[in-house]
C-alpha cells in the first residue's frame, strides 16, 4: 500500500466556501466522510473487463489475458476465478488459442506475435489510448519527433511508444525534460500517458515550451477525462480532510496520482488501499474527515467495504461531492461483437 503525510498542513475545518452543499457532520462522533464523485470505473476500463466476461461465455475457458486486463487486484482475482489465465507475453499462449490484449494498449510487434502464433486476438485497448497511438502514428508519418510524457516501463507508454520507436522519446516528469534532444525544433510535438497528473503533465509541458518553443500539442488532450475528473473531486475535497482513502492498486498510476494530489491539494495523510482491511486505525486517530476515493479501475463493492469499516469506527455520516456526471460508453471490442452476433443467431 502507499501512504503519504504532509507535514505541518492542517485540516480547514469548517471552511465550506461555498464548495459543497451540506456537510453536516454527525453531532454523535464529530466524525464525516467525504465521498469523490466521479470514482471508479470508466468506460474503458468497463469496456476491458465485460470484454473478458463475455469472452468467457462465449468461448469458455481458459481465456488467456495478456498482462493485467486493467490495474486492479481484486479485479483480476475476480476474472481469474472464472477462467481468465493472465500472462506476460504471446510466448505464454498456446497456439491457436484466444488472447486478450489489455486496456493499456500493446505496440504493433504484439500483433504480429499474436498472428505468428496463429492466436485469435481481441484488442480491449482504451479508445483513448488508441487515439493517443494514432496521435504518435500521424506524427511519426510527418516526421516530427514527439516528446511522449509518461512513466518509465508503463504498459502504456511501451505500447504507445512502439508504434513509432525512431521519432518517440520519453520524457518522465518535469525533471525529464533536460535530458532531451531534437533534430528540428520546429517539428515537435507532445503526447501523454492518459493517467498522469494533470498538474504536473502541465509543468512539464511548460518546461518543455521554455526549451522548445514551437512544441506543438496534440490535437486534444491525451490525459483521459476519468482521469481528470477524479483528480478534480479529490481537489475539491482534500483542503477539508484529516486523511484522504483512495481505493487502488500501486501498479494503478491513475490510483497513485490520486493520493499524490490529494496530498498536494492539502490532505493531511493520504493513504491508497486495495482492500478496506488494510486500513489502519492509526491513520483514523484524531480524524474527523475522511475523504473517500477510487481509481478508474476500481468496482464499487470495494468502496462500499471502506464505507462500512469506516462507519464501524463512528464515520458513518457520509456526504457524496459530485463535480461531473460521467455518462460515456464504450462498444465492446468488433472481433468479439461480431462473434457474440454469429453466436445469438445460430441461436
Amino acid at each position: 500500500m502507499i501512504t503519504g503525510v504532509r507535514a505541518g498542513v492542517g485540516v480547514r475545518a469548517g471552511v465550506w466556501a461555498g464548495t459543497y452543499d451540506g456537510g453536516v457532520t454527525d453531532l454523535r462522533t464529530g466524525k464525516r466522510v467525504l465521498l469523490a464523485k466521479p470514482r471508479g470505473y470508466c468506460a474503458g476500463v468497463d469496456r476491458a473487463v465485460q470484454t473478458v466476461e463475455e469472452a468467457l461465455k462465449l468461448y469458455g475457458a481458459p481465456i488467456y489475458v495478456r498482462k493485467q486486463i486493467v490495474h486492479n487486484k481484486h479485479v483480476v482475482q475476480t476474472l481469474e476465478a472464472q477462467g481468465a489465465v493472465f500472462v506476460e507475453e504471446n510466448e505464454e499462449v498456446p497456439e491457436g488459442a484466444t488472447v486478450i490484449f489489455s486496456a493499456h494498449g500493446v505496440a504493433p510487434e504484439v500483433y504480429e506475435q499474436a498472428r505468428e502464433r496463429s492466436l485469435k486476438a481481441i484488442d480491449a485497448t482504451c479508445p483513448l489510448v488508441t487515439k493517443v497511438h494514432q496521435e504518435a502514428k500521424r506524427f511519426a508519418a510527418e516526421d516530427y519527433d514527439i516528446l511522449l510524457i509518461g512513466h518509465e516501463g508503463h504498459e502504456e507508454v511501451i505500447g504507445t511508444a512502439g508504434e513509432a520507436p525512431a521519432h518517440i522519446q520519453l520524457v518522465d516528469g518535469p525533471d525529464g525534460v533536460d535530458k532531451i534532444t531534437v533534430r528540428d525544433p520546429e517539428k515537435v510535438v507532445w503526447l501523454s500517458q492518459t493517467t498522469l497528473s494533470v498538474d504536473e503533465t502541465l509543468e512539464t509541458v511548460a518546461r518543455l515550451k521554455t526549451r522548445l518553443p514551437l512544441l506543438q500539442s496534440p490535437p486534444s488532450d491525451d490525459i483521459c477525462y476519468a482521469t481528470s475528473n477524479r483528480q478534480h473531486v479529490v481537489k475539491e475535497i482534500a483542503p477539508e480532510c484529516d486523511v484522504v482513502i483512495v481505493v487502488g492498486s500501486t501498479n494503478s498510476s491513475n490510483s497513485v496520482r490520486l493520493v499524490e494530489v490529494a496530498l498536494d491539494a492539502g490532505a493531511r495523510a493520504g493513504h491508497l488501499v486495495d482492500f478496506a482491511h488494510e486500513i489502519d486505525d492509526a491513520w483514523l486517530t484524531d480524524a474527523r474527515t475522511v475523504g473517500v476515493s477510487s481509481g478508474a479501475s476500481v468496482p464499487e463493492d470495494l468502496v462500499n467495504d471502506v464505507l462500512t469499516h469506516l462507519a464501524a469506527r463512528g464515520f458513518a455520516d457520509v456526504e457524496e461531492i459530485t463535480t461531473a456526471n460521467e455518462r460515456l460508453t464504450f462498444s465492446l471490442p468488433q472481433e468479439l461483437k461480431r462473434d457474440m452476433k454469429a453466436a445469438a443467431a445460430r441461436g
